[in-house]
């Protein structure tokens, strides 16, 4: 298993938190350090089965400045969070083939 964490998100660590406490190993990936790349993001979207807008932080101060409001592809949008990595929702948990964005934390429970 692997989590796209950020430490500094309470939802982040409560899900890494559930994942810890039914015992499953996972590799924590701090994303806001260690971003996706485009083909990684590429494949994250396929397990999550969504689009790439669909898992943008509308609320990010870089979402306001430099994407609101505008309609981007789907490549503009993976283009988007790599560069702005803080745009990515989180955490994600990726378990083989499948993924979840842990919102709410118990989500994760859906792919353990």
């Amino acid at each position: 298993m692997k989590i796209y964490h950020n430490p500094r998100c309470s939802k982040s660590r409560n899900t890494l938190n559930i994942i810890t406490e039914k015992g499953k190993n996972v590799t924590v990936v701090q994303y806001l350090k260690t971003p996706p790349s485009n083909e990684e993001l590429r494949e994250l979207l396929k397990k999550l089965n969504l689009p790439a807008k669909d898992i943008v932080r509308k609320g990010e101060q870089e979402y306001k400045e430099y994407y609101k409001g505008k309609e981007l592809s789907e490549e503009e949008w993976i283009d988007a969070m790599v560069k702005y990595p803080k745009l990515i929702e989180r955490p994600i948990v990726v378990n083989g083939d499948k993924a979840v964005i842990g919102r709410p934390p118990e989500k994760v429970l859906e792919i353990l």
